[in-house]
């Protein structure tokens, strides 16, 4: 379902919190260019200037402006041709909750049912009644399966995070690292859904060693599903078949079951997707064979989304079906598929030429521009 590249050696800086500092504003994109490093820039939407925490001295009511230096989190990697991206709302997670520190409203996962929502918005309501609040609170989808105690130790925590952070950050000389987001492996683990962890394997003693010490400390529960393999005959990239899913994603072309294809194409503006009925046989009248194979495509579309790690605007070319019923179908399958990625989507539309729209929240860069990275490295000059 999801793949994700790290190249040994190299942290990514997603998530960091930094005391940056305003390099230039350039109002005419909406946008401040902010340095979290001596020449290390990034992109800061003008529209979060509201919420920034000032660690320089700063007179009231006035703009943003160059040398100002502010707490800043970066909300999306460098991808090809854009700089990260930075946020001033500063999000500390948690298995079960996160807090924020600009948007100070209280917010419950969409993926929770009525009773869960009405108890754990009970147990919150001492913290989110507060009159001073100082930030906000997200229940996720996690804290379902929790105990009252395990989630207000959880918010103990996170306060506590906030606290040194965004608070005692303050303090700190421009360009500090006040955050540092934990390895991606351990963030894995801690956004799985529970209920669907069946088992964690590694081969690497260190993440071994990393990951037992996290769930003892945070999920002890869950560390029974923490294996170590270590079979020297069948490596567990060979055993998961894991060059065969690089390969796969690296090809425009996705065969379904059906017979019928996908076309997936990066544009520098938007992916495409083409469904095509390619080899299937079927013998119905061509509407159900279209909307079967349109079925199918969805379910698939969903997945190379999140296997190949594509964002932005997608734009997918159904094949075209005259009943509306089947369209409707069509649309609401996609939207109940695309609530299951932890990266927010959104199916927009069907237009008039039979395109459906939808977009995928830019966090990471797709998985293709790593491996075409990791290829130029090994590529002799």
């Amino acid at each position: 379902m999801e793949l994700r590249l790290e190249p040994s050696g190299q942290k990514s800086i997603l998530g960091n919190i930094y005391v940056g500092q305003v390099e230039n504003i350039a109002s005419n994109i909406g946008a401040a260019f902010v340095q979290i490093a001596p020449g290390e820039r990034c992109y800061f939407p003008l529209s979060e200037a509201g919420q920034c925490i000032y660690a320089s001295a700063r007179k009231e009511d006035r703009p943003l402006r160059p040398g100002d230096e502010i707490l800043v989190q970066v909300s999306r990697d460098a991808m090809k041709g854009k700089l990260p991206a930075l946020t001033a709302n500063l999000n500390f997670t948690g298995k079960y909750l996160v807090l924020t520190s600009g948007d100070k409203k209280f917010g419950i996962s969409n993926k929770l049912g009525n009773e869960d929502r009405s108890r754990l918005t009970k147990w919150m309501e001492e913290e989110t009644s507060r009159p001073d609040k100082e930030f906000g609170i997200i229940v996720r989808t996690n804290a379902a399966d929790a105990e009252k105690e395990e989630i207000l130790r959880e918010l103990a925590y996170l306060k506590n995070q906030y606290r040194k952070v965004a608070v005692e950050g303050r303090k700190r000389t421009c360009f500090s690292l006040l955050y540092e987001t934990e390895p991606f492996y351990i963030s894995a683990v801690r956004d799985a859904y529970s209920r669907n962890l069946e088992e964690i394997v590694t081969d690497v003693p260190e993440v071994y060693e990393r990951l037992s010490q996290y769930l003892s400390e945070n999920s002890a529960d869950e560390k029974e599903k923490l294996r170590f393999y270590g079979e020297k005959l069948l490596p567990l990239y060979k055993l998961y078949r894991l060059e065969n899913a690089l390969e796969t994603i690296q090809r425009e072309k996705v065969w379904l079951d059906s017979g019928g294809f996908l076309v997936i194409q990066q544009t520098e503006a938007f992916v495409s997707i083409d469904v095509n009925s390619g080899k299937y046989t079927g013998k119905k009248k061509a509407e159900e064979t279209y909307r079967k194979i349109n079925l199918e495509a969805a379910r698939e579309i969903a997945r190379q989304l999140r296997l190949r790690n594509l964002s932005g605007i997608i734009l997918i070319d159904f094949i075209n079906m005259e009943n509306p019923d089947h369209q409707d179908e069509l649309f609401h399958v996609l939207q109940k598929l695309l609530r299951k990625d932890p990266v927010k989507c959104r199916a927009v539309d069907i237009t008039p030429l039979n395109i459906l729209e939808m977009t995928r929240k830019k966090v990471r860069r797709p998985i293709i521009e790593d491996l075409r990275e990791l290829a130029d490295r090994h590529t002799p000059e």
